[in-house]
């Protein structure tokens, strides 16, 4: 998809979001200019527009075990809108960047209560409620895409760390896929878990198995 049909897409889905809500069209259109601004920032190559978009279509396939679809959307739109992987406090400043336009929006307390709790939850991927399910398991479709899609993605994961040494690299992403592989379940709700679990357990492997290839390879040649 070309980048203005991307966002011509966005667009239509950034409007039906808000459609149950009684919101100045005007503020909703200058919160996507915004919105549209942070996800192109430089330093972007997995956690952009693209990702988004990838979000909202898996949450409405997902859509049948929310109980808030709305806040679930809103979320979503905004669990990324700050990222800079040189600090540990993504996900708080996110969450109170949504509460701040959400509020500006007009947007009722207690749906922004609920979006800035499920921003939360991403930081440790915690399943609270079938809300929080339902996010995470679209945050984290990802894992389970074709290896292809799949190696790209990790590429693009660490152009984002390219600050990052390749042995610091190695050592810590190898940590964050760990941790995933030893969870009990990778997605919650029983459609991604039927569908997905396999495959996404299937590229972390084979991911760790490149890392420590790639941690061998320079720890003998290290020049």
């Amino acid at each position: 998809m070309n980048p203005q049909n991307l966002l011509d897409v966005l667009f239509f889905h950034w409007q039906n979001t808000f459609q149950l809500f009684s919101v100045d069209k005007r503020l909703v259109n200058k919160a996507f200019t915004n919105l549209v601004a942070a996800y192109s920032s430089p330093n972007r190559y997995y956690h952009t527009l693209k990702h988004i978009y990838q979000i909202i279509n898996t949450i409405d396939t997902l859509q049948v075990y929310t109980q808030d679809l709305p806040s679930v959307k809103l979320a979503a739109w905004f669990h990324d809108i700050v990222y800079d992987t040189h600090v540990q406090d993504n996900e708080e400043k996110s969450a109170d960047y949504a509460v701040e336009i959400l509020k500006n929006l007009a947007i009722p307390t207690n749906n922004i209560n609920t979006v800035h709790q499920l921003i939360l939850n991403t930081k440790y991927h915690q399943d609270d409620d079938v809300n929080s399910q339902v996010l995470l398991d679209a945050d984290l479709a990802i894992l389970a895409a074709n290896p292809m899609e799949y190696q790209a993605y990790s590429q693009a994961i660490r152009q984002e760390y390219a600050w990052v040494s390749e042995l610091e690299y190695i050592a810590g992403r190898k940590q964050v896929l760990e941790r995933f592989l030893q969870r009990e379940k990778i997605y919650f709700t029983p459609l991604m878990f039927n569908s997905a679990e396999q495959y996404a357990r299937n590229n972390l492997a084979t991911e760790i198995t490149y890392l420590l290839n790639e941690n061998n390879r320079i720890l003998q040649h290290p020049n």
